[in-house]
């Protein structure tokens, strides 16, 4: 039989649920009013920006990006349509194919990175003592490497 949560456990659970949903809720909400990006728009661009040549391969980006094949095609295909982002066939692998991030992709992310820092810092880093911060990392990391 599964073991209950205690009255902590309960409300340390219920705090992560509430205050995370919160938290990401704000974040997408000031990146579309702001810079009319979704917060999973902001974290492609993020991870190809990041990426060697500013592109990746699809399934890759996928994998980081939390999503499956079929919502990032969809959400690469809104990114595509605003010239955010293009989609080339891999050079070394023609079945493969790449997400780069364009010029204007870029520059779209530039402008909206100072405003979605600032949230972060606001919201999340500025609120949470820094040894508390270290815990938080610790611990998500360690509930990321059990669900990889």
């Amino acid at each position: 039989m599964t073991e209950w949560l205690d009255a902590e456990q309960q409300r340390d659970w219920r705090a992560f649920i509430e205050g995370s949903i919160r938290f990401i809720d704000l974040l997408d909400r000031t990146l579309r009013e702001q810079h009319g990006l979704t917060l999973a728009d902001y974290e492609i661009l993020v991870r190809l920006s990041e990426a060697e040549g500013q592109s990746m391969r699809m399934a890759e980006l996928a994998a980081l990006a939390y999503y499956s094949r079929s919502r990032l095609s969809h959400c690469i295909g809104g990114l595509e349509a605003r010239g955010l982002v293009r989609r080339e066939r891999s050079a070394e692998d023609k079945r493969g194919v790449l997400a780069r991030i364009t010029e204007t992709g870029c520059a779209t992310l530039q402008r909206a990175a100072p405003d979605n820092l600032r949230t972060v810092r606001e919201h999340f880093v500025d609120v949470i003592e820094p040894e508390d911060l270290r815990a938080v990392g610790r611990a998500l990391r360690a509930v990321t490497d059990r669900l990889r």
